[in-house]
């Protein structure tokens, strides 16, 4: 996949993100996660999705991040079918592009083959 293809993923994902129904019931998953990426529980990963940086007992924050991710994949899917990618190569796209420079100071994230690195 090629830089432009890349950003064509990047950008129908984005898009897609703006205009998902289902965006405004992500509300208080966002939040969660959000609570979470700040104390360190749960980061980004390389292949676009969210994970574990420290086990968690808490049911309500594991279905938040279950939430979002069902959600991303099903945007990776779509961006996948009209760039003519597969699904792993959009959300790698997505992290690429959209996700990694939304990573705070403090946050944690998971490049690919690495581990989990505090920003």
């Amino acid at each position: 996949m090629n830089k432009r293809d890349f950003f064509n993923v990047g950008a129908a994902v984005m898009a897609a993100l703006a205009v998902t129904p289902a965006a405004a019931q992500a509300m208080d998953s966002k939040a969660a996660v959000d609570a979470a990426k700040a104390a360190g529980v749960v980061g980004e990963q390389a292949d676009g999705f969210l994970g574990f940086v420290k086990p968690s007992s808490d049911p309500a924050l594991k279905a938040a991040v279950d939430d979002i991710n069902s959600g991303r994949a099903a945007l990776y899917r779509e961006a996948a079918a009209k760039n003519g990618v597969t699904p792993a190569a959009a959300g790698a796209s997505a992290y690429t592009t959209v996700v990694q420079g939304r990573i705070k100071p403090g946050e944690f994230f998971k490049p690919a083959g690495g581990g989990w690195t505090k920003k």
